[in-house]
């Protein structure tokens, strides 16, 4: 079986040897027909991900197609198409119990602390597969990151048609996945970046009404567009330390900094000036299956245009001599999609 492993830093491999899944008690054979690269993919190849080893196959953001399940609740079958979960949790430790298995004590990540699924076909718990039914290959594999941005969301307390302020730091892939969710659920959403091409991305294809731009005078922007109160909720996608420690500065009293965004860093910030305002920092990690379904929804009603989302594109064999262009700001990536059929 043909799959991609990045063996170590900087460097992929194409395997023509891998051994074939076995379809386990309570598993799917999954034939892999999508893989959306992620910044966890970047950061991994650059030596940058915590809580990574290698070897390791690469590949979270997957559809596919069942070749092989056995019954099960949610009514899957051979032939179906089929988006992933990829963060495997134990179902026993005090997360889980309580239902936030986004955060599980013994998380095992596909494509970061198990092998992923940047080959042609995987072993997955059914439980961790989502029916796809109405929605094409690229959206599928599209679940995924845009349910991160949905969870980060819902971590923020965000009150559907409310037209509250929601300020996104960071117009990545999951900062304007968090975007257009934002304006989907009637939020009043200020785009900031360095990026000026980005930024006019957020007003063409997430519909964001103002933007600033990062490293200016973003505090004087901010007061003319809030009144000189700050963002009631602000949402860090960055990953950047400088980033998410100034974000601090942009929320209103009483308000909510939500840290969707990971660096391999320690953040600090003024106790006094955090006390005074009151404020609720909230760390939001991965999604959970509420999350996947609150997306697929927002997809299938024609809410989140991932045509113009994905970018880049690339065969399965090609996708090696591709990557490392991706990572390259020039190079004008969102999200790029590798490709393994239809």
């Amino acid at each position: 079986m043909k799959g991609i492993v990045c063996e170590e830093v900087g460097r992929l491999v194409l395997r023509e040897d891998l051994p074939e899944p076995i379809r386990e008690k309570g598993h799917a054979i999954v034939r892999i027909r999508r893989i959306g690269i992620c910044g966890t993919d970047l950061h991994a190849f650059r030596g940058k991900q915590p809580f990574f080893n290698y070897p390791r196959i690469l590949g979270h953001e997957l559809a596919g197609v069942i070749e092989q399940i056995g019954e099960n609740e949610q009514g899957l079958g051979a032939g179906d198409t089929v988006s992933v979960i990829p963060y495997m949790h134990c179902g026993n430790c005090s997360a889980c119990r309580i239902g936030k298995t986004n955060c599980c004590q013994h998380m095992q990540v596909f494509g970061v602390h198990i092998d992923g699924g940047m080959r042609e076909r995987v072993s997955i718990p059914v439980s961790h597969l989502i029916g796809t039914k109405g929605l094409t290959l690229d959206q599928a594999a599209m679940l995924e990151p845009l349910a991160i941005g949905a969870h980060g969301l819902r971590r923020s307390g965000l009150v559907k048609g409310s037209g509250e302020t929601v300020l996104v730091v960071g117009a990545g892939p999951i900062g304007l996945g968090i975007m257009a969710l934002a304006r989907y659920a009637g939020a009043r959403v200020i785009a900031m970046d360095i990026n000026e091409e980005r930024l006019a991305f957020c007003r063409e294809w997430a519909g964001v009404e103002h933007t600033i731009i990062a490293g200016g005078e973003v505090q004087r922007q901010l007061d003319e567009l809030i009144d000189g109160a700050g963002a009631p909720i602000v949402i860090d996608a960055t990953g950047s330390v400088q980033s998410m420690q100034q974000a601090f500065g942009y929320v209103a009293h009483g308000g909510s900094l939500v840290y969707v965004g990971l660096v391999k860093d320690d953040i600090t910030f003024n106790d006094p000036h955090f006390h005074s305002r009151e404020l609720t920092l909230l760390g939001s990690r991965n999604a959970t299956p509420e999350d996947f379904a609150s997306v697929r929804e927002a997809l299938a009603g024609g809410m989140i245009d991932t045509d113009r989302y994905i970018t880049h594109r690339a065969g399965f064999a090609e996708m090696i001599g591709e990557f490392e262009s991706w990572l390259k700001p020039e190079s004008g990536v969102i999200k790029a999609m590798v490709e393994l059929g239809d």
